[in-house]
């Protein structure tokens, strides 16, 4: 089961009224929805939501909400912030069964940089997908995705299907979709040189032109 649990109260005023009531009341509104019932306006205590946020295993997670003695397992779907405070300001928390099958994104990471060859000589990482669509059951959510990029040298792609998910993990995505790949200046630098080469040539011809129209003048 979820490791957070959300004790929320239920708020009559619904709207933005209701929002700003909540806010001055300490709360952080929100909205609960999904399943076969309707949406229903909550809030939550605004440090026991922000506590719960900077865990990192709020946003995307398998949450427990707690309202009196009844429990509902539920996703947090999105989270607003405040564009100036940086204060949660709003979420949205969806209901679902533990074991519901569910699409989800998930964050994609890399590590061993260092014992990447392509990247030891200057290459670049280039990322796609910063994070993947998968599914799997809501209470069997990888907390993320890793890629080893052990090895690898310039002009490596990776690939959904190069991708190594958990136990009862699918991707939700093409496996040819590409995630990431190393790119080096030498790259750049070959499909620079012909537009270059072209450049220098047609600088050349015109000067050679010139040249002549001047002593085609002269005589």
């Amino acid at each position: 089961m979820a490791d957070i649990v959300l004790n929320v109260e239920v708020r009559e005023r619904t709207g933005t009224g209701g929002a700003r009531e909540a806010r001055r009341s300490g709360l952080v509104p929100g909205i609960l929805y999904g399943g076969d019932k309707d949406p229903v306006a909550i809030a939550v205590r605004s440090n026991e939501f922000r506590k719960a946020l900077y865990t990192g295993k709020l946003l995307g997670h398998l949450v427990t909400l707690k309202y009196g003695a009844e429990t509902q397992p539920v996703i947090a779907k999105a989270v607003d912030m405040h564009p100036v405070t940086d204060e949660p300001w709003h979420f949205d928390l969806y209901r679902v069964d533990a074991h519901q099958q569910i699409k989800i994104e998930v964050p994609v990471h890399f590590q061993n940089q260092d014992e990447a060859p392509g990247l030891k000589r200057g290459g670049n990482l280039n990322v796609a997908l910063h994070s993947l669509t998968v599914s799997c059951a809501a209470d069997e959510i990888p907390e993320e995705i890793v890629f080893d990029l052990t090895g690898l040298d310039i002009g490596a792609t990776i690939r959904v299907g190069d991708l190594k998910l958990p136990a009862n993990v699918e991707a939700a995505v093409d496996a040819d979709a590409v995630v990431a790949s190393i790119a080096g200046a030498m790259a750049e630098e070959s499909e620079e040189a012909p537009a270059t080469e072209a450049a220098a040539e047609g600088e050349a011809a015109a000067e050679g032109g010139e040249e002549a129209a001047s002593e085609g003048g002269e005589e």
